[in-house]
């Protein structure tokens, strides 16, 4: 975050959420750090690589490190900010993911808002997106998934609705290698602010992966719309990790 800056997470009822320089959401980070489509980003690549946005690119690992190697048909790498940082919540619809890496986006600020201003019924309250905003950053969890997976994912990301757009961003590690992710970024973002409940997955999925504790901290100070009422999806989370715990004892 910039000294100075806007606090991740941090909006105002609202505010429209734009894509810095004025672009527009579901652009992908090429790794020059321009911005393009995805669709666009699959479009230029060499004959052969067209389904890469697809399944993106599967990194190997090389002498225990992280390094960029063969892309399989099979599976994918999946960059999560938002709920799906916690393990319990991403398995409930995609039961393939396995825990990658923790990578952090540059230029990018997380933010919370509806698509076109229409609260979600799912969460009540405002859900998570990422904005371009030059000098902050975005942690989270790349996740490894079965190509069987990347219907369900779609679909739980509203996809077929438009509500995000499937990006492609390219996400440094510390061996100096470059994973190159599927992630999601929310269309026509009117900022507003998420429910408790909301909240709390995503900081309970930033504890649970070890996320820094500075950027673990500015979750915990993001702003809720102090919603007390049943929220089916948070319920089923709970019920997951219950039975989880009651399995490894």
């Amino acid at each position: 975050m910039r000294s100075g800056g806007t606090p991740a997470g941090h909006v105002a009822n609202g505010e429209r959420c734009y894509v810095a320089a004025g672009r527009r959401a579901g652009t992908a980070l090429s790794a020059a750090g321009s911005v393009v489509p995805a669709r666009a980003a699959a479009a230029r690549r060499p004959p052969g690589r067209e389904m890469e946005t697809l399944r993106s690119c599967v990194c190997t690992r090389s002498g225990g490190g992280l390094g960029v190697g063969t892309c399989g048909e099979d599976s994918f790498l999946y960059f999560a900010y938002g709920s799906n940082l916690l393990r319990e919540r991403i398995l409930l619809k995609n039961p393939s993911a396995t825990f990658y890496a923790v990578a952090n986006l540059q230029d990018f600020k997380l933010v919370f808002g509806n698509h076109q201003g229409k609260p979600s019924s799912y969460w009540h309250g405002s859900i998570a997106t990422i904005v371009q905003s030059p000098g902050d950053e975005v942690w989270g969890v790349v996740w490894k998934m079965n190509t069987s997976d990347l219907n369900s994912l779609d679909k739980q990301e509203g996809v077929e609705d438009g509500i995000y757009i499937p990006i492609e961003v390219n996400l440094p590690t510390q061996e100096g290698k470059v994973l190159t992710c599927r992630s999601y970024q929310m269309n026509d973002c009117v900022c507003d602010l998420p429910s408790p409940q909301y909240k709390k997955v995503i900081c309970m999925g930033a504890k649970q992966n070890g996320l820094p504790t500075a950027y673990q901290k500015k979750l915990e100070a993001i702003e809720t719309n102090n919603y007390a009422g049943p929220v089916s999806v948070f319920e089923e989370i709970e019920a997951a990790i219950k039975e989880k715990e009651t399995t490894t004892q």
